[in-house]
């Protein structure tokens, strides 16, 4: 099978690293990469510490797609400022038969097409400007991803492996085509803890749900999950944002079955974790707020329902990511 990675950034290359090492007879691995990454892949090759391990696994890479021609799946995995610039090469690498594997994070350009309800087609120009990467990349040939892991970059073509191995898997129509539980184990014989899931648009707004608070406010102060949690009045706020998403999952069809007390409990397991965007924020990369935060926003105006804290945290965030360069 022939395998893009698209984006070999923390999660991009921590996908790249396990079917490398453990189903490379069974792959054929390439990544569509630039700069700095492009240089150290075609050097060193992908690098992965995991659990006191040092993973290394050779790679096809270029910042052509024709050079890597078209593919049998691609997985996407770059942040969400950088979907666009990346829609065009992805393209390039269709093929009729191709599966496209959307491990980012937040509301998916394609996230209503099959969904149903009140939104049903409904095309987030906060996610997907002009319908530019809906037009490049058919939802047909989608397969949705959600990522339950931790990693880091501490240098190009270098993944630091954190924590999780979790990965669910499904189709935008929602079933379970023959092709989900093809690619599920095949995950599975890469070493993820790959599920399936018959309406993937609900874990992806569940992950939402838990993340979409923690991430622009852990970048707007600087602060790791435990110290947001323990503060009174922050902890009232996230919860706050939290209800808010929670009422439009539930009137789209993405209904959240947990209190947002439960999941602080659950994100205090964590201890001191930074999150992916506070991440970006101290390396000064654009924050991928749209996706995140914009969608929920969009999504609450589109049936009428008012997000108040949600759009505070949005206007914040968003000035801070301005004012620093980060936008």
């Amino acid at each position: 099978m022939k395998i893009c990675i698209v984006g070999a950034g923390a999660i991009g290359g921590w996908f790249a690293a396990h079917l490398g090492h453990r189903v490379a007879s069974e792959v054929q691995l390439s990544a569509l990469a630039r700069g700095a990454t492009l240089a150290a892949l075609r050097e060193h090759g992908l690098r992965m510490d995991s659990n006191g391990e040092r993973i290394h696994v050779p790679i096809t890479a270029s910042d052509r797609p024709e050079d890597l021609g078209p593919q049998d799946l691609i997985v996407i995995a770059v942040k969400g400022p950088a979907l666009a610039a990346v829609a065009p090469a992805v393209k390039a690498m269709l093929a009729p038969h191709t599966r496209v594997l959307v491990a980012m994070n937040g509301v998916p350009w394609w996230f209503f097409d099959g969904l149903g309800g009140p939104c049903e087609g409904l095309q987030l120009e906060s996610v997907d400007p002009g319908g530019f990467v809906a037009a490049a990349i058919p939802s047909h040939q989608v397969i949705g991803c959600v990522v339950h892991a931790s990693c880091a970059v501490p240098e190009p073509g270098l993944v630091r492996h954190v924590m999780g191995m979790g990965l669910i898997i499904g189709a935008p129509e929602g079933g379970r085509p023959e092709h989900i539980d093809q690619l599920a184990a095949l995950l599975s014989r890469a070493g993820f803890n790959a599920t399936v899931s018959e309406r993937i648009q609900k874990d992806i707004w569940y992950k939402l749900w838990g993340n979409m608070t923690m991430n622009p406010i852990s970048a707007l102060t600087g602060a790791t999950c435990d110290r947001i949690l323990d503060d009174e009045l922050v902890r009232g706020f996230v919860t706050a944002v939290m209800r808010e998403a929670a009422a439009i999952g539930a009137h789209i069809g993405c209904p959240v079955d947990q209190t947002p007390e439960e999941r602080h409990e659950m994100t205090r397991k964590l201890g001191a974790f930074k999150t992916s965007m506070l991440q970006d924020a101290e390396a000064g990369r654009p924050l991928e707020l749209a996706a995140l935060v914009g969608s929920v926003r969009e999504i609450g105006q589109h049936i009428a329902l008012a997000t108040p804290h949600t759009d505070a945290m949005l206007g914040l965030t968003r000035l801070m990511a301005q004012t620093r360069g980060l936008a």
